[in-house]
């Protein structure tokens, strides 16, 4: 028995010493493979010494004396921080998440490599200038030169080693890439023409048209029921991105502002995640004094301001993307009839590599409207498809904008570059130290004849269904210094009827805007800390306007739950606040009123493609509200059952999940930020990645401060990074990033900016400080 004890205790301390040295092995690779941000390093193709100088909330300040050096120390920069992120951005947009992870991406991957963004970004880089190029290349080279440097060394990022993966070289391609499915992400609104065709093909025509975003005089041409595609089958695996990625801006000339010079604030509400989206530098060089944000893995500055201008920018959410049905040769399923002739189409192998199986042969069409995207390229229908036209898959130039529009001292010179920013169509605001303020509706946007058009799939048959060209740059809707003061957009309608050109039927709900507005006009004066006030204002317009007849119609609650619940909503302020029971109840109250309207009718895979179902149901409300008729209201027994029965509904499912007085919910219980990171699902992996429990944080998707959110309550979209500046002093301005500007989980910068973010805190970045840790770059 001695003997076995002994035994026990001797393996015992061999594992635990196997343990240990493990341990010290992870973690000294873990701690190497944090960046060098002091001292010297050597980076061969370097023409001079470059200074980086990261502050005290890690934002690199890089200091070079020609502009091949600047951009390629901008792109060595970024690897040391974001290197696997900008893998990972790379791989998703080309459709090469598989040779990596496995099947489970293997149909993300095909819808990818069907829209075909890096053929788009191939096709688009002959189309820059020699000096962008150059400027591209430098970047890719400084990338470069961090992997071979950390790959030498053995200190690349974790998650490389976590998924046992080596980076390829970085190309000019891969940035024109990730900027490709930045255009993607803020997309178009396909998926409502699909929607809006599935209605006509199920409902009778009045009960559909209640569902469109607009009331057309004349109900659009329904496509025979002979060429029907079955939409649900069609767009199953297809990715759809947020749809309520949009943004807030808003910018105030002098004679609003405490200091006499514009104001010019920017949040754009992206999805929130570690590591941000954004990442902030200031670049400095001979032809570049300019400071903001950037995605990881693209050289220049895409927000922010030089020494003489601001700008920042809202998504437009113009009608940029259109489905065309294709009528296909039951002879020769690769050609598609057009004006009375089959036309061949173009085959494009696309084969994918998938981790731990077989090569997939993997074929994609394009008609000459673009890629076949219902079931990529499978068949959906015995002789019917659809495909995408749209403005990003051209050749475009964003980033030879973005570096002109770094370089602009003034509006003439901004709008010339902006001529270049082609997609997505954005709003810019803009502000100068001279006084001027503008904006600017900026991106290629298509001509529609009858706005009507864009509301459903077009004819691919037809040529008189094509695109009539797109709008003029020159009659873009543009302002410029206007007698009010203040210029804001927050994806809200931009233009009135008297605009000749169809821009959208999709528009984001208007209450961030009007409440912007409202309180822009309800001050004299605006200061810095009043624009911040701003930007994380939490009032609630829509409950504003809906609640008082919601509470009026479902005036006596049938338990002592539902009346206490009556009774709280009937005292509030309409302050969307995350210690406050009532946002809870009423954002739970809208969820199931439109759950009440749609479930029975509309499957929950086509609810997927119901893009603009919060805009929809306002309308529906509105109506009934001012008198008007509902299909969709009566069929579901009335407005007052409606109400009624979603408010029953409401109660009992907080009462089941927060208790039962409704006096103690509180809206952060299921409304919490987590930043979460993409390895954090690898159980193992998640407290390195996900530190700490979600965090309660206020507002809604319609408030200022917007905070959309998931269905298990995690806040995961709103302003992925908040920007304030006074062209006082043009040099300086404020900002957060969340989490933080690393991704590397030991950085002292991963989520530094985390609760800075939820308590509304920002951080100066002036271009005149270079103060901090100091790296020089040595040719």
């Amino acid at each position: 028995m001695k003997r076995w004890k002994k035994v026990s205790l001797i393996l015992g301390m061999i594992v635990l010493i196997m343990v240990v040295g493990v341990f010290i092995f992870v973690n000294g690779y873990i701690n190497r493979s944090l960046p060098e941000i002091s001292g010297e390093i050597n980076l061969e193709g370097l023409h001079g010494r470059v200074t980086v100088t990261r502050d005290e909330h890690g934002v690199p300040h890089i200091m070079a004396s020609n502009g091949h050096d600047l951009f390629m120390a901008q792109g060595f920069v970024q690897a040391q921080d974001r290197l696997f992120q900008m893998e990972l951005s790379r791989r998703q947009a080309s459709g090469t998440l598989s040779e990596v992870i496995g099947e489970s991406t293997l149909e993300q991957d095909k819808y990818f490599r069907t829209l075909g963004l890096r053929r788009a970004a191939e096709a688009s880089l002959p189309k820059y200038s020699e000096e962008a190029k150059q400027s591209l290349q430098a970047f890719a080279e400084g990338v470069n030169a961090y992997m071979g440097k950390a790959t030498e060394e053995n200190s690349l990022p974790p998650g490389f080693a976590f998924m046992g993966i080596e980076p390829e070289p970085w190309t000019p391609v891969d940035s024109l890439t990730i900027g490709k499915y930045m255009a993607f992400d803020l997309g178009g609104h396909w998926e409502r023409q699909a929607f809006n065709y599935y209605l006509l093909n199920e409902f009778p025509e009045a009960k559909a048209l209640e569902l469109f975003p607009t009331y057309p005089d004349e109900a659009p041409t329904i496509i025979n029921d002979a060429e029907t595609v079955n939409v649900a089958a069609s767009f199953k695996e297809a990715v759809i991105p947020p749809e309520f990625n949009g943004s807030n801006n808003w910018v105030l000339s002098g004679e609003r502002t405490a200091s006499g010079f514009p104001l010019l604030a920017d949040d754009p509400h992206l999805g929130l995640a570690t590591p941000s989206i954004w990442y902030q530098m200031h670049l400095n060089s001979p032809q570049y004094q300019v400071s903001g944000v950037i995605f990881a893995g693209i050289p220049g500055i895409i927000l922010g301001h030089n020494e003489e201008i601001a700008w920042g920018v809202t998504n437009v959410g113009p009608d940029v993307q259109q489905l065309y049905v294709e009528k296909r040769n039951p002879e020769d399923p690769d050609e598609f009839l057009f004006e009375g002739e089959w036309e061949q189409a173009e085959v494009i192998s696309e084969p994918i590599k998938v981790k731990g199986g077989e090569t997939i042969d993997y074929k994609v069409l394009e008609t000459r409207h673009g890629p076949v995207i219902s079931e990529f390229a499978e068949k959906s229908g015995e002789d019917v498809v659809m495909s995408l036209r749209w403005t990003a898959l051209d050749p475009t130039t964003e980033l030879e904008a973005v570096l002109e529009i770094n370089r602009a001292s003034n509006w003439q010179e901004f709008e010339e570059g902006l001529e270049k920013f082609l997609a997505p169509a954005q709003n810019f605001v803009f502000a100068s130290k001279d006084g001027t303020i503008a904006y600017k509706a900026n991106g290629r946007i298509p001509i529609y004849e009858d706005g009507d058009d864009a509301l459903l799939p077009l004819r691919g048959w037809e040529q008189e269904d094509a695109w009539q060209g797109f709008i003029p740059f020159d009659e873009l809707p543009t302002t410029v210094n206007p007698d009010k003061g203040y210029l804001a957009s927050a994806n809200n309608k931009v233009v009135n009827e008297s605009y000749p050109y169809h821009i959208s039927h999709n528009w984001a709900q208007p209450y961030r805007y009007q409440r912007s507005v409202e309180m822009i006009e309800g001050q004299e004066v605006h200061t810095m800390d009043t624009m911040k006030a701003m930007q994380l204002d939490v009032k609630n317009l829509q409950a504003v306007e809906f609640l008082p007849y919601m509470l009026k119609v479902a005036e006596n609650g049938e338990n002592e739950a539902e009346q206490t619940a009556l009774n709280l909503l009937g005292e509030w302020e309409y302050q969307d606040l995350h210690n406050l029971p009532q946002p809870l109840i009423f954002h739970t109250w809208l969820e199931n009123i439109e759950d009440t309207l749609y479930n029975e009718a509309i499957p929950k895979d086509m609810q997927e493609l119901f893009h603009g179902m919060g805009q929809t149901t306002d309308e529906l409300l509105r109506d009934v509200r001012n008198g008007g008729s509902s299909i969709w209201m009566e069929e579901a027994g009335g407005i007052e059952q409606v109400l009624q029965k979603s408010f029953s509904v409401t109660i009992n499912e907080l009462t089941e999940q927060f208790g039962e007085n409704p006096k103690e919910w509180k809206w952060g219980e299921s409304h919490a930020v987590e930043f979460t990171h993409p390895l954090s699902s690898i159980a193992i992996l998640e407290r390195f990645y996900n530190p700490g429990d979600p965090v309660p944080v206020s507002g809604s998707r319609v408030t200022v401060r917007a905070a959309g959110y998931n269905d298990k309550g995690i806040v995961n979209h709103g302003a992925s990074w908040r920007y304030v500046i006074d062209l006082a002093n043009p040099t300086a301005a404020d900002h957060v990033v969340g989490p933080g500007q690393s991704g590397h989980f030991r950085s002292k910068w991963y989520q530094d900016q985390a609760d800075d973010w939820v308590n509304g805190k920002y951080h100066t970045t002036d271009m005149d400080d270079f103060t901090g840790d100091v790296l020089q770059l040595m040719p």
